[in-house]
């Protein structure tokens, strides 16, 4: 007795099996790709298997009934000719060609991430759908995607920022071609999960202890570490400074963060002026010191920024320090919360003669505020002070310094 082993047509891909079958190659001029896989939205194997069975015997039969339809024409000498009334006014788009559309308009001086992020989503769409036609789409396309990212293991806001690509190249597609579509991406509920971690700040006594070694060691990614620690800056605005953004030469030392072609700023009020205190201004008079046109010339150069090469060595660095070191995405949230907590915040006040204007430059928000007749509003406790110097350092309570902050005008 011979015993013959049934081919196995499914596999297991997150805890969730899905059925796999390559087109016969005698039909593949019939189909747009060359295999065909769906979820079958089980974990049992048992149950899989049943599955992928019965949907392996509907496809073959599918299969024959088109090759005796292709061997009847050729016989007979007939095709089929298709219905060009049905079809008539319908413009034919692929997703390809949308996403080469958006990114034609929309790329003009964005980021290589831009491209990255485009590309990944509509691989995952057509991955997902198994076709590359815009017009094929259909509602329950959008709930099936959905399914098909969190079976990825996605978060619930990784799912969110794909769908909003993909909304994005849809409806500049169908706008631009004049596709009488609708988009199938359009209000899908997305629910919400609790795989999003908070990021929590990092201890005091952590932060002296990095700043000890930044200064023990005395290099250049030790700079840039320590310029982040008091200073707040995004990793990627630091990496892109050049020596001559940092101002020393003044009474109140700072940096004048600005955009450059090589970095760009995440937002337009990113731009802004930041006071160094602290390791901060010990990092920028080093920085200053070695006399380079580039802050960081190990990170940045005239034709890009490369954060994430700073980013993966610093983190890599600061693991080797203790077993709980934070990595370098805390040190943002950590300069405001470490402000925010604290009985006391800094305030430098500088006042133009000239202008009859005085600037506030506040340490944990980096903002400079400029208003000409507020000096009057001051709370006794401020307007009690003596301006004999053109700067001083002033010291508030929270709560006088939140009244303080509401009376600018």
């Amino acid at each position: 007795m011979v015993w013959v082993r049934s081919p196995v047509y499914f596999y297991k891909r997150n805890h969730t099996f899905y059925f796999s079958r390559a087109v016969p190659s005698d039909l593949r001029h019939q189909f747009k790709k060359k295999k065909i896989e769906v979820s079958l939205r089980t974990k049992s194997e048992a149950k899989a298997a049943k599955s992928a069975a019965a949907l392996s015997d509907r496809l073959e039969r599918y299969w024959d009934s088109i090759r005796m339809e292709i061997i009847y024409s050729r016989e007979l000498g007939i095709s089929v000719v298709p219905d060009k009334s049905h079809n008539e006014g319908v413009t034919e788009l692929s997703l390809s060609d949308a996403l080469a559309l958006y990114q034609r308009l929309k790329g003009t001086s964005k980021s290589k991430l831009f491209f990255e992020v485009s590309n990944r989503s509509i691989r995952y769409l057509i991955e997902c759908v198994g076709h590359d036609n815009i017009n094929g789409l259909e509602p329950v396309d959008a709930g099936r995607f959905r399914d098909f990212l969190f079976d990825r293991g996605m978060s619930s806001s990784s799912v969110k920022r794909v769908f909003s690509s993909v909304r994005a190249i849809m409806n500049l597609a169908i706008k631009e071609r004049g596709l009488a579509l609708t988009n199938v991406f359009n209000g899908t509920f997305i629910p919400e999960d609790n795989k999003r971690k908070e990021r929590l700040p990092v201890p005091d006594d952590v932060i002296k202890q990095i700043q000890k070694e930044c200064r023990s060691l005395n290099d250049e990614p030790r700079w840039l570490i320590a310029l982040i620690s008091d200073t707040g800056m995004r990793l990627s605005e630091a990496c892109g400074l050049l020596s001559s953004d940092i101002v020393l030469d003044t009474d109140i030392p700072h940096i004048n963060l600005r955009e450059h072609q090589w970095r760009r700023l995440k937002t337009s009020s990113s731009t802004r002026g930041i006071p160094l205190v602290g390791a901060s201004l010990w990092a920028a008079e080093k920085i200053k010191a070695q006399g380079t046109e580039f802050a960081f010339s190990k990170y940045c150069n005239t034709q890009k920024c490369n954060a994430n090469s700073a980013s993966a060595a610093l983190n890599k660095w600061l693991n080797t320090m203790t077993p709980s070191s934070p990595r370098l995405a805390r040190a943002r949230h950590t300069r405001h919360t470490r402000h925010s907590k604290k009985e006391s915040a800094v305030f430098f006040v500088r006042r133009e003669k000239k202008k009859n204007a005085i600037f506030i430059v506040c340490c944990d928000n980096y903002d400079i505020k400029r208003s000409r007749h507020f000096w009057s509003k001051l709370p006794a406790l401020i307007r009690s002070r003596s301006i004999c110097r053109s700067s001083f350092l002033i010291c508030l309570p929270t709560r006088a310094l939140w009244r303080f902050c509401s009376n600018l005008s």
